[in-house]
């Protein structure tokens, strides 16, 4: 057992657990071990996480709930007070409903002298306290109701940083939505036994905090994954003897009037990640035939419209607008490669005869990408926009399903999958991403890479969206401007 770890430091692939696959996980482990193992462990690690997240704490408040997610807060408390903090423990629960372990641990806390209140201490917290949420686990399914929606309330208005046991109290372990309007909002979240996907998507994110880890030191087993943390891209290798031709073609496709910036910008992302050759296909009849800050980029006449270039890699929808519809069959018919974005899927959405055209796809063996924001995504499985979020990884494995495509749904924790896969969901990127145009440049980024890699297309879109990202995390700005995105990924390339 090597105790918490921040997950930032841990570049490996990670396997994720939901609800029900973390509950086998620890069905299993407890029966090979005695009672009260498990529990033991964990309320050991939350100790040494928070001793090394508030060393000079002069006190430390943690808030307990029911289940046995509480009882791994009494049992931290029994550590801490015996390291000589001042813990204040708060217990929402009769200590005569406790479940088996958790009513060991009050019985060990009440045993080393701890005062246990069912309201939060009187003395006020201080900036340099801490306070551990211990109310809700991951067995949780609904919102939480009084008395734990108040002490969620309470733990939410601390003024010292916040940590969550396994994680925070009112969110979905699984979809990273939660259930309520009581959910904490914690500094630090300390997993237990297995990473949850509801950390990593939708506003788990801005939930979790700081994600810290610890297995306990059981092995998953046989359990399937419910999804996958991926790893970083490896770097791009390039021999002496290459040439323009050993790196593809991306043709792309899009900027009807008024909105040629949307396709000049996945053209020169596509460009930046790589590919030999970038050829342009404007919609707009009058917009100039060239691109002054990136003049290799190759513009087609309409008169060469209707021939691809062979084996390109093709990108369309950027600011495509309804000048779009006219182009779709033939690419959805043609491209061998075809990354799918912006008024593409709003047009297809709308067209069943569209839809047909792209699920035939896979019967020429040709390969897609579509990158969806939620409200496109819901477009084309004819929901709204809060059943999509309200579970993205079982959205996008639809949308894969059904469409016979690699999926990219954007969003906090972007979830990538392929039909029949077990989902991806990216650990990179944040809101300095929320300007207009990003979009355009992670679909021409992956196009791009694309046509480098060769290949089946699910590399491409893992290795390009995690290199968006990237490129934000990395933003010293609060916003990323698009044109400027592009110079950023392309200097991630260089490290």
């Amino acid at each position: 057992m090597t105790g918490p770890a921040r997950l930032l430091s841990q570049p490996q692939r990670q396997p994720l657990f939901g609800r029900d696959a973390t509950r086998r996980i620890e069905q299993a482990a407890q029966a090979l071990h005695p009672p009260f193992t498990l529990m033991a462990r964990a309320g050991a690690s939350v100790a040494r996480l928070a001793c090394a997240l508030a060393p000079h704490a002069k006190q430390v408040w943690i808030a307990c709930g029911p289940g046995n997610n509480g009882g791994d807060g009494l049992e931290a408390a029994v550590r801490l007070h015996a390291l000589g903090l001042n813990v204040s423990v708060t217990l929402a629960a009769d200590p005569n409903g406790l479940p088996a372990d958790a009513s060991t641990a009050y019985q060990r806390a009440l045993a080393a002298g701890l005062v246990i209140s069912a309201t939060p201490p009187a003395d006020p917290l201080t900036p340099h306290d801490l306070a551990i949420d211990a109310v809700l686990g991951v067995g949780s399914s609904r919102a939480p109701e009084v008395p734990l929606a108040q002490l969620i309330s309470r733990l939410n208005e601390a003024p010292c940083p916040v940590l969550a046991v396994d994680l925070p109290s009112g969110l979905d372990a699984d979809s990273g939505q939660p259930f309520g309007p009581a959910c904490v909002n914690a500094t630090h979240t300390l997993s237990l036994l297995t990473l949850k996907p509801g950390l990593f998507t939708g506003a788990g994110r801005d939930h979790a905090g700081d994600i810290w880890f610890d297995p306990l030191g059981v092995p998953c087993g046989a359990e399937a994954p419910t999804a996958w943390r991926p790893s970083p891209p490896p770097p791009q290798r390039r021999s002496h003897a290459q040439h323009k031709g050993s790196f593809g073609d991306v043709l792309v496709v899009g900027g009807s009037p008024g909105m040629t910036g949307a396709a000049l910008l996945a053209a020169r992302a596509a460009h930046a990640a790589g590919a030999g050759r970038v050829h342009l296909d404007l919609l707009d009849p009058s917009a100039a035939a060239h691109d002054p800050a990136r003049p290799e980029l190759m513009f087609r006449p309409a008169t060469r419209r209707r021939d691809l270039p062979l084996h390109a890699t093709v990108v369309a929808g950027c600011g495509g607008g309804s000048a779009i519809a006219a182009a779709l069959p033939r690419l959805l018919s043609d491209a061998e490669r075809l990354v799918l974005d912006a008024d593409a899927l709003n047009t297809i959405a709308a067209d069943t005869a569209l839809q047909t055209l792209l699920k035939a796809r896979t019967t020429r063996d040709h390969t897609t990408v579509l990158t969806p924001h939620p409200l496109e995504a819901a477009r084309l499985l004819a929901v709204d926009t809060s059943t999509v979020q309200h579970d993205r990884l079982a959205a996008a494995r639809r949308l894969a399903d059904q469409f016979g495509a690699v999926i990219v749904l954007k969003g906090s924790g972007t979830v990538i999958t392929a039909p029949g896969a077990v989902p991806h969901i990216n650990p990179t990127g944040n809101a300095a991403l929320a300007t207009a145009g990003t979009g355009d440049v992670l679909a021409g980024w992956i196009g791009g890479l694309w046509a480098v890699e060769g290949g089946q297309p699910l590399p491409p879109a893992l290795h390009g969206t995690w290199q968006h990202g990237e490129a934000a995390d990395r933003c010293p700005t609060a916003t990323l401007r698009a044109a400027d995105l592009i110079e950023a990924l392309h200097a991630l390339m260089r490290r």
